[in-house]
C-alpha cells in the first residue's frame, strides 16, 4: 500500500512540474536509472537463493535403511566405485560417471537411494527441485545451475572432502524436451546450463569429485541431449517391490513398533500387490494409529489388514445408507468374493461394506503370488469377478445398479487389453489398422462371453430355494426403529 502511494506521488509531482515548465527529462532518467538498479537487485536476490544443503553428518540413511530394492542397491553400489576406488579407475583407463538417473513409479525411494548414494560415499550432499531453477525471469536459471555446481565444490572443500553429489528431484521439469515451451525458452536455457556444466566436469585432476543424480517418473519427457553417454551415463530402475520386498520393507518400518506375537507380516505382504515403499511405510503408521484408538497393547494383524483397506480407499465414511442400499451392496460384494472364490480359491482377503472414500463396498484379493504376465484364463477370470457383482444384484434383486459402472469400465479395459495384446480370436494385430467397430464388437464378444460363465456359476435356483423356506436373512433383520442403519 505504501509503494502506491510513493508511486502515485512521484506520478502526480511529475505532472504538475511538466505543466508548470520544468524539464522533467532528467528526472524521469534519473528514477529509471534508480528502478534498473532496485530490479537488478531483486533478480541477483533470486538468482543468488542458496540451494537447500544436507551436510554429510546429517545424511543418516543409508542403503540398509532401505528395504525391498537390492537390484537398485546393488547398480547403484557398482556406479559409486569410481568415488571411492580413484586410484583403481584411474589405472584401468576407467571414465568416471558424471550422471545416475533414478527412474521408476513415486514412493518406491529414489530420494533414499540418492542420499544413502551421499552417505555410502561420505560425499558432501546438495538436493534441489527442478522447479527451483524455472523462474519467469531470464537467466535466473541457468544462474542457479551455476551456483548449484560451485557451492558443490565450495562445500566439498570447506568440508575435506573429495567428493560432491547433487540431487536434483523431478528433473523432468526442467529438463524436458527442448522447444516444447515455445512461448518460455528460459526452460531451454536452464538445461543449455545443465547440459554445459555437466559436459564441463573435468575426469581427472579435480580434487572434488562431482557426481549428478536425478530422480523422476516421467523419462519420456527429458530431452534426449541430456540422456546421452557422458551425461547420464547410468539409468538405474527403482521399481515397485516383489513379495519378498515388501516384506522387508515391512519389518523395516515395523522395527520400531510394538507388534503382537501372532501379527503376519507375510500374509500383509502378499496382500498388498502393487505397494510402494511409501505406501507400505503409511500402512503400518497407519496400523499404529488404529492400535493407539483401541488402547492396545500391540500391532495385530487385524489392524495391519484394517490399515491396508485404509490406505487403498480412505477413510472409513460416516454415511448412514438406506436399508435398501445396505442390502445391495451386500449383495453386490458377496457377488464379487464368490466368483473370485470360484475361478481363484482362497484368492479373496476380505470383504466390506463399510464405505470408504467413493466405494460403498469393497472385496480386497490377495494373489499367492505377484503376477508380472498374465495370461487369457487369469483375464477372463479376473472380467468374470468384475462381472459377479452386478449378475448376483440382477438375479437376487431382479434389477442392477449404478454401483456396477466402475466394473464394468475395468472389465472393458481388460477386454481391450486383451484384443490388442494379440490373444483374442482376432489374432495379432495393429491397434491403428483395426476399425473401431471392430474392436467395439470383439470387446463386446468377450464381455459377452464371460457374463454367460459368471450367470451359469450364479444361478437363481438357491435364491428361489431360500425364498421358499423362508431364510431371507434380510425379512428377520432387526435394525432397530430407524430407517437407515450405520454401516460398520
Amino acid at each position: 500500500m505504501i509503494k502506491e502511494v510513493i508511486i502515485g506521488g512521484i506520478l502526480a509531482l511529475l505532472v504538475f512540474l511538466g505543466l508548470d515548465g520544468v524539464d522533467i527529462w532528467p528526472i524521469i532518467l534519473l528514477l529509471g536509472l534508480g528502478g534498473a538498479v532496485y530490479f537488478s537487485g531483486i533478480l541477483n536476490r533470486l538468482g543468488t537463493r542458496t540451494v537447500r544443503k544436507v551436510q554429510v553428518g546429517q545424511v543418516n540413511t543409508s542403503f540398509q535403511d532401505i528395504g525391498g530394492q537390492n537390484m537398485a542397491k546393488n547398480e547403484l553400489k557398482e556406479a559409486l566405485e569410481f568415488i571411492l576406488k580413484p586410484d583403481v579407475i584411474s589405472r584401468l583407463g576407467i571414465r568416471p560417471l558424471k550422471g545416475i538417473l533414478l527412474t521408476g513409479p513415486p514412493g518406491t525411494g529414489k530420494t533414499l537411494l540418492a542420499k544413502a548414494a551421499a552417505h555410502y560415499t561420505e560425499s558432501v550432499f546438495l538436493s534441489a527441485s527442478g522447479s527451483e531453477f524455472v523462474e519467469m525471469y531470464a537467466g535466473v536459471g541457468a544462474q542457479r545451475v551455476r551456483q548449484l555446481f560451485q557451492e558443490a565444490r565450495t562445500t566439498a572443500r570447506k568440508e575435506s572432502k573429495s567428493s560432491a553429489i547433487i540431487f536434483i528431484d523431478e528433473i523432468e521439469v526442467m529438463a524436458g524436451h527442448r522447444g516444447s515451451n515455445q512461448s518460455h525458452l528460459e526452460y531451454d536455457q536452464t538445461l543449455n546450463q545443465l547440459l554445459v556444466e555437466m559436459d564441463g566436469m573435468p575426469v581427472h585432476d579435480d580434487d572434488v569429485r562431482i557426481l549428478v543424480m536425478a530422480a523422476t517418473n516421467r523419462v519420456d519427457l527429458l530431452d534426449q541431449a541430456l540422456m546421452r553417454p557422458g551425461r547420464f551415463d547410468r539409468l538405474v530402475r527403482v521399481d515397485l517391490p516383489d513379495r519378498e520386498g515388501r516384506l522387508s520393507i515391512l519389518q523395516l518400518h515395523t522395527r520400531n513398533k510394538p507388534l503382537a506375537i501372532d501379527a503376519d507380516l507375510d500374509t500383509i505382504a502378499r496382500e498388498t500387490f502393487g505397494f510402494s515403499g511409501a505406501h507400505l511405510e503409511s500402512v503400518c503408521n497407519e496400523a499404529a494409529i488404529l492400535a493407539m484408538r483401541e488402547e492396545a497393547e500391540s500391532i495385530t494383524t487385524r489392524h495391519l489388514r484394517q490399515a491396508v483397506d485404509k490406505v487403498m480407499l480412505g477413510e472409513r465414511m460416516d454415511r448412514r445408507l438406506r436399508l435398501d442400499d445396505i442390502k445391495r451392496v451386500a449383495i453386490h460384494e458377496s457377488g464379487h468374493a464368490l466368483i473370485g472364490e470360484l475361478v481363484s480359491p482362497g484368492s479373496v482377503s476380505s470383504v466390506t461394506i463399510a464405505p470408504r472414500g467413493m466405494a460403498l463396498g469393497f472385496v480386497r484379493h490377495a494373489p499367492d503370488d505377484d503376477r508380472l504376465l498374465q495370461t487369457v484364463s487369469e483375464l477372463n477370470a479376473d472380467i468374470q469377478v468384475l462381472l459377479g457383482g452386478s449378475t448376483a444384484e440382477r438375479f437376487i434383486l431382479g434389477e442392477r445398479s449404478t454401483g456396477a459402472a466402475n466394473d464394468f469400465e475395468k472389465a472393458w479395459d481388460i477386454a481391450r487389453q486383451m484384443v490388442v495384446s494379440g490373444i483374442s480370436l482376432l489374432g495379432v494385430i495393429h491397434e491403428e489398422a483395426l476399425s473401431q467397430d471392430l474392436l467395439y464388437q470383439t470387446i463386446r464378444d468377450i464381455i459377452t462371453e464371460q457374463q454367460d460363465i459368471v450367470e451359469g456359476l450364479i444361478t437363481p435356483e438357491s435364491v428361489t430355494r431360500s425364498s421358499q423356506m423362508g431364510t431371507d436373512p434380510w425379512s428377520q433383520a432387526d435394525f432397530g426403529d430407524n430407517e437407515t442403519a450405520p454401516i460398520g
